[in-house]
């Protein structure tokens, strides 16, 4: 017999779900407390889905109750009686026909929650609803399609691998309803196939032609929604077949660039990701190219802002008017890691160049969200085209320009601003793709971009400062093209250039719009690490107007403005050590520093900064270093100190955020970096002592921990190694443990950084490493061959400095191993730049060769190359390769004609030039 509700609770139940409904804030509030004592009730699931399916009720009374079940659902599926769960089943499949579509929906949300933790569990339910479809109300159809949409996006993955195969049925079956009379359901059952295409699943490869054209079919279809459905279908065909396309290509393209001109910015912001993922794909790239006239004012167009986009982006930009706190994006902290510079061409904008830091920057895509318009964070059909345009650029280069410039000179010009805007992002889009091509034009553009830097129309004032970020370059290094420029001609150039950018950028910093405050400060970043030592010559300037925006930004803004401060500390470096310098810029971060609470997220992107300027003012910072660095070690403590509380009582308390952490162990290293052995009387008088901290900090579980804790104890082995030393017993052998040959377990940034600390430590530690070495150099060494696993060239240079470090204090210990790791030792170390870590580590190769010179002997050529690449050579190691070198020499005797000749004639030549070999 079925279960029957008692009158005097359903009636009171009824009562609380209209109050539950009230516009009356209180009356709500009232209810849902109500609601939480009806869980004593054992059938009160059983109640609502009464309630849900009864159709002489208020309809926004019933979806009241679905909703409350639903929740109820999700929380305590596993804990309710099954004979509840069957009559709920039973209640919901029965309700999926109702005429009010609220209640169909929450009736397909109970079901989807039902099914979606176990579908296996729940058959009957999907076999239920594939009959339903095929009923002839329509009203069914489109209920059961609801749920089934649902059930296909949560479930994917179970039904995908279910065995018993349903899929094999379900994809065929949903096939026959793209031709549907109701759109709802027509969309339904595209948006359920998509759903298993996008997880590639056997069932849609297996029928992948019917799928595509039934998609063709329905190109003409009067709805939006189901032409947004094919569109984001044929995309996702595209990505994964695409051969199942080309025989429509014509018919496709054509659709697609419709589409993207619909008046419905959904359905053009799903059609424009196919032009997005046609590009993405190079063997596609004969395909696209005959489109690509048609392609591009599309994609011009769909640039433009929108009137609903200029209303969002236009309110809340004065200067004066406080940031709201929902506003303002989580930041997290990015923990340092050590890496070595390299002489190769500049590094990309974004690309660190400084100190110790992260090796894995991506400047190949462009992205809007951190360059050009954060706080517009939302992916727009604005975003997605300017993206497309980039990717196309980058896939056809110069060749784009033929069909691109005409439209762009067009659009630069415009009298409308929003055109004007649209063209210059457009250029900035292109930057990176079509650099040669563009070059002919960028002594007219240039000029013309920092002139717009005054336009009265903030937008337009913001997307240059980005774009003139995409070109900057150019402008401090025009490069070989059509020629090398010689000094007169580079300082010609710069003057007419970039002193003019630069001073176009410090006046978008005083701006009173906070989006081109935004936008000219992180332009002015990228400046500053491309121009570096050019900055020198104005760095008062560039000091006043940073400095004096400390006390106009709102919050958000303060962030970028700490970027481009600590920025410009990296680009300069000592430089920055003047006195009045230091005038300038100390007094308004010190005023932020005692202004922020231990608290504040906000401290985070400010002890950053920190972190480059101690390291830029070396002793300059001196002054400013006991309260910086004691608060430093209390930002530590305290945060170890609320963790052991909360590991004892995690229900009570919430759990700490370790970032506070990382940012002052990662400022206390820079200050190590800066003040080098001045930095003593801070780790000697201190309380808490920082070693004793670090001990703790090394085994943190979290790797951001561990990461930062290894870069100051490294830094600390140079500066303060006499502290250091009584507790390497405690130390190395937790470091020894995080140069794992599979660095994926504990954090590539992680093993990196104690590979690195390691080396300092041998340094300093000299003979007393040998106990250590036999453990150590097996793991140096499988890093070295093959990065752990990994792709970080960072890693595998560390690595190799480290060897050579060891080599150096241990010969006898390391040189055995010589022709193990000598050849990728030389080619890991060949191209980075030449300083003091770089001769350490040749210093120890040659005293490893001095030891074993057979080691060498296999692969003397790959050790010619590594030496004959050294630019700035002391005297004393160019010395030391003299020796080793006539030693060689003078070992083969009549032989070594023919060694020589072996050797690539550039080599050959710099041999002779530099040791008379």
């Amino acid at each position: 017999m079925e279960w029957q509700p008692e009158t005097q609770n359903s009636e009171q139940l009824l009562q609380i779900l209209r109050a539950a409904t009230s516009l009356d804030n209180q009356l709500q509030h009232r209810a849902y407390q109500q609601l939480n004592s009806f869980n004593k009730l054992g059938d009160y699931n059983n109640y609502l889905a009464y309630i849900l399916a009864h159709p002489q009720l208020p309809a926004q009374t019933r979806a009241m109750g679905g909703m409350v079940l639903k929740a109820n659902l999700n929380s305590y599926l596993e804990q309710i009686d099954g004979s509840i769960v069957q009559y709920v089943k039973n209640k919901a499949l029965q309700t999926l026909g109702d005429s009010e579509v609220a209640v169909r929906t929450a009736a397909g949300s109970i079901l989807t929650t039902i099914v979606s933790k176990d579908v296996h569990k729940y058959p009957d339910v999907l076999q239920t609803l594939m009959q339903m479809i095929d009923k002839p109300e329509t009203v069914v159809v489109e209920g059961a399609f609801s749920a089934l949409e649902k059930i296909c996006e949560d479930s994917t993955t179970q039904l995908d691998r279910d065995p018993s195969q349903p899929l094999n049925f379900m994809i065929p079956k949903f096939l026959h309803f793209f031709n549907h009379d109701s759109p709802k359901v027509r969309a339904a059952a595209i948006h359920c196939v998509h759903q298993f295409a996008t997880a590639t699943s056997a069932a849609v490869q297996a029928n992948i032609d019917a799928y595509v054209q039934a998609l063709y079919r329905c190109t003409n279809d009067s709805s939006t929604e189901v032409r947004k459905y094919v569109c984001q279908a044929l995309v996702c065909v595209l990505e994964i077949r695409p051969e199942a396309l080309m025989d429509q290509l014509d018919n496709v393209v054509s659709f697609m660039l419709y589409c993207t001109d619909s008046a419905d910015e959904s359905v053009a912001l799903e059609a424009c990701e196919f032009w997005l993922a046609f590009a993405e794909q190079p063997f596609l790239r004969d395909h696209l190219e005959p489109y690509l006239a048609r392609i591009v004012p599309v994609l011009i167009k769909g640039m433009v802002y929108t009137p609903d986009d200029i209303i969002e982006l236009t309110g809340m930009e004065d200067t004066t008017v406080p940031d709201k706190e929902e506003d303002l994006k989580p930041r997290h902290h990015k923990a340092q890691t050590h890496s070595q510079k390299h002489d190769a061409p500049a590094a990309p904008t974004g690309a660190a160049t400084n100190g110790a830091h992260d090796d894995d920057d991506d400047d190949s895509d462009f992205d809007e969200d951190d360059d050009e318009e954060d706080t517009y964070s939302k992916w727009s059909l604005r975003k997605c085209s300017a993206a497309a345009l980039d990717v196309i650029a980058t896939v056809f280069g110069d060749e784009l320009l033929l069909h691109l410039l005409p439209k762009l000179k067009e659009e630069l010009f415009h009298q409308d601003w929003e055109h004007r805007e649209c063209g210059i992002l457009a250029l900035g889009a292109i930057a990176e793709g079509c650099p040669t091509g563009m070059y002919p034009h960028l002594p007219q553009l240039i000029p013309h971009l920092i002139q717009t830097l005054k336009d009265p129309q903030p937008l337009v004032r913001a997307i240059t400062c980005w774009t003139l970020s995409r070109y900057v370059r150019w402008v401090v290094y025009p490069g070989p093209i059509p020629a090398p420029m010689n000094e007169a001609e580079l300082a010609h150039h710069r003057r007419t250039y970039f002193n003019p950018l630069l001073e176009g950028l410090l006046s978008t910093i005083q701006d009173n719009n906070k989006r081109v405050q935004e936008a000219g400060c992180s332009a002015l970043a990228s400046v500053e690490e491309e121009a570096v030592d050019q900055l020198v010559p104005f760095l008062g300037p560039i000091l006043q107007h940073l400095t004096h925006a400390f006390s106009k930004y709102q919050r958000k803004n303060l962030l970028i403005l700490y970027d481009a401060v600590g920025t410009l500390a990296e680009a300069v470096g000592p430089e920055l050590n003047k006195a009045e310098h230091i005038e300038l810029l100390m007094p308004p971060l010190i005023k932020k520093w005692n202004e922020l609470p231990d608290d504040s997220k906000d401290i985070f992107p400010l002890l950053e900064c920190m972190s480059s300027v101690a390291t830029a003012l070396g002793p300059g910072f001196m002054p400013f270093a006991p309260n910086v660095w004691d608060r430093c070690l209390r930002l530590v403590s305290h945060t170890l100190q609320q963790l052991t509380a909360y590991q004892q009582h995690p229900d009570q308390l919430d759990e700490p955020d370790k970032d506070f952490m990382v940012v002052a162990l990662d400022l206390m290293s820079g200050m190590a970096q800066g003040l080098n052995t001045a930095v003593e009387p801070l780790v000697v008088n201190s309380q808490p002592n920082v070693l004793s901290l670090l001990m703790i900090c090394i085994k943190d579980p979290t790797p951001e921990v561990r990461q930062s804790a290894y870069a100051l104890l490294g830094d600390l082995a140079i500066s303060a190694f006499e502290h250091v030393r009584p507790h390497l017993n405690v130390f190395l052998p937790d470091l020894i443990s995080q140069i794992d040959d599979k660095p994926a377990s504990v954090g590539v940034s992680v093993t990196n950084n104690a590979t690195w600390a390691v080396g300092e430590i041998a340094l300093k530690y000299e003979g007393e490493i040998a106990p250590w070495v036999d453990n150590l150099l097996p793991r140096l060494i499988t890093l070295l061959q093959n990065g752990g696993g990994t792709a970080s060239a960072t890693l595998k240079e560390n690595a190799a400095i480290t060897i050579g470090r060891l080599g150096g204090v241990v010969p006898d210990k390391v040189a055995p191993h010589l022709e193990i790791f000598i050849q990728p030792w030389c080619e890991t170390l060949r191209d980075i730049r030449d300083n003091l870590e770089k001769e350490s580590a040749f210093r120890g190769l040659v005293k490893m060769v001095e030891v074993k010179p057979t080691g060498v002997a296999q692969h003397f050529g790959y050790f010619c190359d590594a030496i004959v690449r050294w630019k700035r050579i002391s005297p004393e190691l160019n010395e030391m390769f003299r020796n080793v070198l006539t030693y060689f020499k003078n070992g083969w005797g009549q032989q070594w004609p023919g060694v020589m000749a072996k050797l690539p004639p550039q080599v050959q030549e710099e041999l002779r030039r530099r040791y008379a070999l």
